[in-house]
């Protein structure tokens, strides 16, 4: 039967971290012998680059500075940097006189497509990933055959001696609540808006980053309409950005972090979950304070914070919404009429071994049952998987803060490429390996 076409590193997803990776070894290859070449593809749902769009709004700004971009801390000499990128797009003089550290975010992401279409022959896009199943040779696992879906509901089958998974997070909603026409995760905010017309009342629900952005432009966008942002804090909290606090994004902190006995790390997250979870840029605290008190002074509040408080009950109903807020201090009740509620509630990681099947099986896992992951962001597995699986977030448990983050992005991907050319020699050739099912084609329905 024929054989898949075969690949040292296959990619599941395409957002800015596998960017990065491919970027790493289309570098790699550039100045390798041809005997030493990387063989890599990338495997993508989205029918096109695409990191974030339902919050590219036009003035929000990044978090990271643009010297965190793709590649500078692993190759500060690359063609892929985003100041290449301003180059290339004959703004690098305007950048420059802008004395800012942080691009506008649709900037940065105006930075990842430019990037995504420089190595665009090593992705497909409009592939959903739905089957990986173990190559083996005389008992032990040497590869994977991996089988994507395309638009036209054609199956392609690639095999693989390391897979590299990067599925990112999956939108979080309380219990109970339910996507719908008014009823939104922030994620897909932009997308969502335009089917607004003329609103009365929007309610936003979190205190951190997004839901600050999402309340700030819904208060700027609808004039006429009423903004009530709902969350537990007294007030939104301001980011910790300071100096000595970024060192926990440094390449360095991943070192620390790995090595640190269990109870370190939770103080470590403990100290510093500041920097990054439900904090908000101060700039934007100072904006939207700024716009409460201008209301009290002019006698009409449209925007409103309900502090201490959460969504008690929520009736979403073909003409509109019931929200229900209660106050965390005195129990009291507020039934508000909406629009629209946005939940700007965060990320969950998702299962990086939900698509492994009994592969999964493995994997070996610490005391409290999560994935044991090496330095080098490889899983851990037992002697029968020589093949290797590699994490590109899902790894904050042991790698720290900035596991899901652009902090490390570009050094975590050298790091990555390193572990796979320091692991080529024991694999077992593809030639006799053979599948534990039968496929007679390498494109099925």
């Amino acid at each position: 039967m024929p054989q898949p076409p075969v690949f040292d590193v296959l990619g599941v997803g395409f957002g800015p971290s596998n960017l990065a990776l491919a970027i790493a070894v289309t570098e790699y290859n550039a100045t390798a012998r041809p005997e030493d070449v990387v063989t890599a593809h990338f495997l993508e749902r989205q029918p096109q680059f695409g990191w974030h769009r339902g919050m590219l709004i036009d003035d929000a700004t990044m978090q990271v500075s643009f010297l965190k971009d793709l590649v500078t801390l692993r190759n500060p000499n690359s063609t892929f940097t985003f100041l290449s990128y301003l180059h290339s797009k004959g703004r690098l003089v305007d950048f420059i006189n802008h004395k800012n550290l942080f691009p506008l975010r649709v900037e940065f992401h105006d930075y990842f497509e430019w990037a995504a279409e420089r190595v665009d022959d090593l992705v497909s896009y409009d592939h959903d990933v739905v089957d990986v199943r173990p190559v083996t040779e005389d008992g032990v696992v040497t590869h994977f055959d991996v089988a994507s879906r395309t638009p036209s509901g054609e199956v392609e089958l690639r095999r693989a001696r390391n897979l590299v998974l990067a599925t990112g997070l999956r939108a979080a909603l309380p219990d109970g609540v339910l996507p719908s026409d008014r009823v939104w995760h922030n994620r897909d905010f932009l997308h969502r808006v335009e089917s607004l017309t003329d609103p009365r009342r929007l309610v936003v629900v979190g205190a951190g980053q997004s839901g600050a952005e999402v309340t700030a432009f819904l208060h700027e966008r609808f004039p006429a309409a009423e903004v009530c942002a709902v969350f537990a804090r007294y007030g939104y909290s301001p980011a910790d950005d300071s100096s000595f606090a970024n060192r926990i994004f440094d390449p360095g902190a991943v070192d620390d972090y790995f090595t640190a006995p269990e109870q370190v790390k939770r103080r470590l997250m403990d100290y510093h979950g500041n920097t990054n979870y439900a904090v908000v840029d101060n700039d934007l605290i100072a904006e939207l304070y700024r716009r409460v008190y201008r209301e009290k002074v002019l006698g009409r509040q449209r925007l409103r914070l309900l502090n201490l408080s959460r969504v008690a009950e929520l009736n979403d109903r073909e003409d509109g919404l019931t929200v229900t807020v209660e106050s965390l201090s005195t129990g009291e009740r507020e039934v508000l009429e909406a629009d629209a509620i946005v939940y700007a509630t965060g990320y969950l990681e998702a299962d990086p071994t939900a698509l492994l099947g009994d592969l999964a099986g493995h994997c070996t896992r610490d005391e409290h049952g999560r994935l044991s992951v090496g330095r080098d962001y490889r899983l851990d597995t037992d002697d029968d998987l020589l093949a290797g699986l590699y994490l590109q977030g899902g790894t904050e448990h042991t790698h720290g803060i900035s596991s899901s983050l652009l902090s490390n992005t570009s050094v975590r991907v050298g790091e990555i490429l390193d572990s796979v050319l320091g692991r080529r020699e024991p694999v077992l050739p593809a030639r006799s390996a053979q599948p534990e099912y039968a496929i007679s084609v390498s494109r099925v329905r």
